[in-house]
C-alpha cells in the first residue's frame, strides 16, 4: 500500500496523514504546540488551517517556524475582494511566521472566482503567487456545483473538498475528475464531523484513492497517536471494516447535519446548529452522557428560540431544510432525556 500522495501538478508529496488545524482552535497555546511537535516528529508534513479557525495560524507559527522549510502549510481566505484578500493574506504570513504559503485556498466561496468576474479575487491570487507570498493556488468548497467549475476552469492546483465513506457517487466523481486533470484533492470531513467513529476504516476508505490527501482534524494527543500508528501499518480494508461501512452508510448516508458551521454565524437566536442539528446520530455514536451534561441541554433549549428566518437554510452547502433537522434532533434529545432509547 502506497502511503505518500502527490497532490497534483504542484508536486507536493507527502505522507497521506495531513493535520487538520481546525480544532486546536479549540485547545491551549501548549496543548496544541504539544501535538503540532509530535505530529512533526512523526513524520506529519502537511497542515491545513484558515484565516477563519481563530488563532490556529498563530499555534502552528508558534510550534512550526523552526522547522518551516520541512513542511507544507495550506491555509485559506474568506475574503470578498481584493483589499480583503491582500490583508488575510498578510494576516496569515504574520501568524504562521513565513513569507509565503505553499497552498493558499479561497475558503468555500459560493462562486468560482476567476478572472474577470467582478471580485477582483483571482487577480490579488495570481498577484501574490508573481509576488513569491504563495505557491499553489487552491479551492476549498462543500458545494459540487463550485468543485466542478473549479475543475473545468483550469484554473486551481487543489481542490479541498468533502470526502469520507459515507461520500456519494456525485462526491467520488469529483475524485476521479481531480486524478485525470491532475489536479491534488485534499480530502476534508474524512470523519464526517465526528460521526465515522472507526479511524481504521476511514483510513482504509481513503487509501483506496491514491490522489487523495486526507487531513484529519486532530485536537486530542489519543487522536494523533491513532493517525501515527497507521503511518507505520497503515489499515487495510478487511470484511469486518467493510461490513462496518455498510452498516454505517445504512444509518448515516442522506439528509444529515455533516457539521461543517457556515449556518451557525447567520443565527439570531445563538443556536450551536453544527452540534445540535445532528444530535441524534451523536447520541446514537458516542457515549449519551457525554451529551446529556447540563451545558449540552441548555444548548440544545435554545432550539425553541427558533424564529425560523431560514438564514440557516440559506447558508447550508447541502440545501437541508436546517429548522426541520433542529426540531427533530430536539423532539428525540427529549425523548433520550425523558429514559427513552432511539
Amino acid at each position: 500500500m502506497n502511503t505518500t500522495v502527490t497532490l497534483g501538478k504542484t508536486g507536493i508529496t507527502v505522507n497521506k496523514n495531513g493535520f487538520g488545524a481546525l480544532p486546536i482552535q479549540r485547545i491551549s497555546m501548549e496543548e496544541s504546540g504539544k501535538l503540532l511537535k509530535k505530529a512533526y516528529d512523526a513524520g506529519i508534513r502537511f497542515f491545513d488551517t484558515a484565516r477563519f479557525y481563530t488563532d490556529s495560524e498563530a499555534k502552528i507559527g508558534k510550534a512550526l517556524s523552526s522547522v518551516r522549510s520541512s513542511i507544507y502549510i495550506a491555509t485559506k481566505t474568506g475574503a470578498q475582494n481584493a483589499e480583503e484578500f491582500r490583508k488575510d493574506l498578510h494576516t496569515s504570513l504574520t501568524l504562521l511566521k513565513t513569507d509565503y504559503i505553499d497552498i493558499y485556498q479561497f475558503h468555500n466561496p459560493s462562486f468560482c472566482p476567476k478572472p474577470g468576474d467582478g471580485s477582483g479575487l483571482y487577480e490579488a491570487m495570481e498577484e501574490a503567487r508573481n509576488q513569491g507570498k504563495i505557491r499553489h493556488i487552491g479551492i476549498s468548497n462543500h458545494r459540487l456545483k463550485v468543485a466542478h467549475e473549479a475543475i473545468d476552469s483550469g484554473l486551481y492546483e487543489t481542490l479541498q473538498f468533502p470526502f469520507s465513506y459515507l461520500s456519494t457517487e456525485k462526491e467520488k466523481e469529483i475524485v476521479n475528475r481531480c486524478r485525470k486533470e491532475n489536479i491534488g484533492f485534499i480530502s476534508m470531513k474524512a470523519l464526517s464531523g465526528g460521526l465515522i467513529t472507526n479511524s481504521a476504516a476511514a483510513y482504509a476508505f481513503q487509501a483506496q484513492y491514491d490522489n487523495v490527501l486526507p487531513i484529519w482534524g486532530i485536537q486530542r494527543e489519543s487522536e494523533l497517536d491513532e493517525f501515527i500508528r497507521y503511518m507505520d501499518q497503515p489499515p487495510v480494508l478487511t470484511p469486518e471494516l467493510s461490513e462496518l461501512m455498510v452498516r454505517d452508510r445504512e444509518q448515516l448516508a442522506g439528509n444529515f447535519c455533516r457539521g461543517c458551521g457556515y449556518c451557525v454565524p447567520t443565527c439570531p437566536a445563538g443556536i450551536e446548529i453544527n452540534n445540535c442539528a445532528r444530535m441524534s446520530l451523536l447520541l446514537r455514536r458516542s457515549p449519551s452522557q457525554l451529551q446529556l451534561i447540563p451545558e449540552v441541554q441548555e444548548k440544545m433549549k435554545k432550539i425553541e428560540d427558533c424564529i425560523h428566518c431560514n438564514q440557516c437554510s440559506a447558508h447550508c452547502p447541502y440545501g437541508l431544510d436546517t429548522p426541520a433537522l433542529l426540531a427533530e434532533n430536539y423532539r428525540d434529545y427529549q425523548e433520550v432525556l425523558a429514559g427513552k432509547s432511539l
